[in-house]
């Protein structure tokens, strides 16, 4: 039975149409992982099912009774709010009584460990959004829209999530870069792609093949037809005689092709990087002996006596719960923090380049160009100079909006001109904070594809599982058989470190 049918939509919001007369239907009870580029539209998509957002044509039809659900993709700052006070906003409306109402509270508390009368301004990234799933599964809605819902999670809580997804009645359409919650969750597919809505009912992986396919058939087809466009304008040019000759049904034809050739909306190029690397480092590149961090001089120990050692070379991953400390370690081994116990060594020759969480880095007063180049028109890649233009088209960012600002982009797009510009700077440490948040899959891949040719020392801080596996050499995480703010190393993968603890679980 059809919750939701989205009949020929078409939305435009400035440059081309997000949505070209689209259509989709949900289903009961089935998960739908929603993929696209980013600044396709998958975000505003979510917006139209739920209302927030009115169609230049077409129709949304709901199923009378249905409740739906929207999990926002941007951290509210929460200022004045407390945690249950929010919660309890999404209740508004259902014509609930105050045992029920209360009774919904405390099992989104519970289910997520939520503090109810903590003021949500200050709650952690993760944490925030914790409350925000709380926020869209206390409706018990019969269909749940997810953005990017992995964002700012720690590991465990992403797992909590799969579960309570695949095991729920609820339906689903979601958007993630998370290719392992993706393959974990999703029944089926849909591809948001120039405008259209194509339907795959198959895993993730499965329409990773079916989806290369398609295009390699698209590009073949497209050939051909230009190749066939480029003999009738050579006709058409012909000497005066054969112009009096001419078949006008020929003459009408090549208008009409001219026509769909102009109207053909070809598939957007493959984004190109590379990371510029400096001098090479000395051969040790950190080394901390002893190291102990504590905000607060009565409080826990973040870093507790750590004794770690990074070559030339090494790729290190860092893991753990939100809270415990993994970006103030990194701040700790290129000292922005002063430790409170311990020292931290620094090699010679380093030439740090940083990726920050949450784009705090980005200036809202300046165009996307000028973030990237500093306000040049030129930027120095790889000893050569080319215009700002040139240069972040290869991250397909059009003219327009490379002079443009940063609040038109959406939250991928954003990532992409940190990459952008971190990628255009000299470097032999690459340290990156939670990169993969909200990027598209393709631009992820990307991203693995220049930290895998990548010759210097890499510190990553991520959730992305799949991520983490292609991309790290060793993990550091925290030690629950020590002291509080204990971390230890781990060699290998991600996936060999997940198995010991999970062996180390159950012994």
């Amino acid at each position: 039975m059809a919750l939701l049918e989205l009949r020929q939509a078409s939305l435009s919001l400035g440059a081309g149409p997000l949505l070209d007369h689209a259509d989709l239907v949900l289903e009961r009870g089935e998960r739908v992982g929603l993929l696209g580029r980013n600044g396709a539209g998958k975000s505003t998509l979510l917006r139209v099912l739920d209302g927030a957002l009115e169609l230049d044509e077409g129709a949304v039809e709901v199923t009378p009774g249905c409740v739906v659900a929207r999990l926002e993709q941007e951290v509210p700052d929460g200022a004045g709010v407390t945690v249950g006070g929010h919660l309890a906003g999404s209740l508004e409306g259902l014509g609930l009584d105050d045992w029920e109402r209360e009774a919904r509270l405390e099992r989104e508390a519970a289910r997520f460990e939520l503090p109810l009368e903590r003021p949500l301004e200050e709650l952690s990234a993760g944490m925030k959004r914790r409350v925000l799933l709380g926020a869209a599964l206390i409706r018990e809605p019969d269909l749940l829209l997810l953005d990017e819902p992995t964002n700012h999670l720690e590991l465990g809580a992403i797992a909590q999530l799969e579960e309570l997804l695949v095991h729920g009645r609820t339906a689903l359409l979601f958007v993630t870069h998370d290719r392992a919650f993706l393959q974990r969750v999703a029944t089926r597919i849909v591809d948001l792609d120039r405008g259209t809505l194509r339907s795959y009912a198959c895993d993730y992986a499965t329409y990773l093949e079916r989806k290369a396919a398609e295009l390699a058939a698209e590009e073949k087809q497209n050939a051909e037809f230009d190749k066939f466009l480029a003999q009738e304008e050579v006709w058409i040019r012909k000497g005066i005689q054969a112009r009096r000759t001419r078949n006008m049904g020929r003459v009408r034809r090549l208008e009409q092709l001219r026509e769909e050739r102009a109207s053909r909306r070809d598939v957007v190029g493959r984004a190109r990087a590379s990371v510029q690397e400096a001098e090479r480092s000395g051969s040790l590149v950190l080394r901390t002996k002893g190291l102990g961090f504590r905000y607060d001089p009565a409080g826990p120990d973040l870093v507790h006596g750590l004794d770690l050692e990074v070559r030339r070379g090494d790729r290190l991953g860092i893991v753990g719960p939100n809270g415990a400390g993994k970006s103030t370690l990194v701040r700790l081994l290129l000292g922005e923090l002063e430790p409170t116990a311990g020292e931290v060594r620094e090699g010679t020759r380093l030439e740090v380049a940083r990726f920050d969480q949450l784009s705090a880095s980005l200036d809202p007063r300046r165009s996307v160009g000028e973030n990237v180049s500093g306000g040049s028109d030129q930027i120095t890649v790889g000893g050569q100079d080319r215009h700002i233009i040139s240069y972040l088209a290869d991250f397909l960012f059009t003219p327009d909006q490379v002079r443009g600002g940063i609040e038109h982009l959406s939250g991928g797009e954003r990532n992409r001109v940190q990459l952008a510009r971190i990628l255009a700077r000299p470097c032999n440490l690459l340290v990156l904070d939670e990169p993969t948040n909200d990027l598209d899959l393709e631009t992820l891949e990307l991203l693995e594809e220049v930290l895998g040719d990548y010759q210097g020392t890499l510190l990553l801080i991520s959730h992305d599982r799949a991520f983490l596996e292609n991309v790290v050499t060793s993990i550091l995480a925290p030690d629950p058989s020590g002291p509080a703010g204990t971390w230890a190393e781990h060699l290998g993968g991600y996936e060999a470190w997940a198995a010991r603890e999970a062996a180390r679980a159950q012994a």
